[in-house]
């Protein structure tokens, strides 16, 4: 779920990421939300496809920033 979020706010920033993923409705999951269709259970890698799809984020944007240093990298933070 923390991915699902990181991606959210990455690509529609944090205020917007809350209110698409509470207010708009999805065709392919069957007319739910993102977060109605995490509560019952679809795999949130499966929602974030769909809010890619329905939102045309482009395919190169999908797997989240890549300038990101991980946790414990140089220059990372090692929390």
């Amino acid at each position: 779920m923390s991915h699902f979020w990181t991606l959210m706010d990455d690509e529609f920033g944090p205020a917007y990421a809350g209110s698409l993923a509470r207010d708009h409705v999805l065709g392919t999951l069957q007319q739910r939300t993102a977060l109605q269709a995490i509560a019952d259970g679809v795999p949130p890698r499966e929602v974030w496809e769909a809010l890619c799809d329905d939102m045309d984020v482009p395919p190169e944007r999908r797997l989240g920033r890549d300038d990101r240093v991980a946790r414990g990298a140089q220059g990372g933070s090692a929390r």
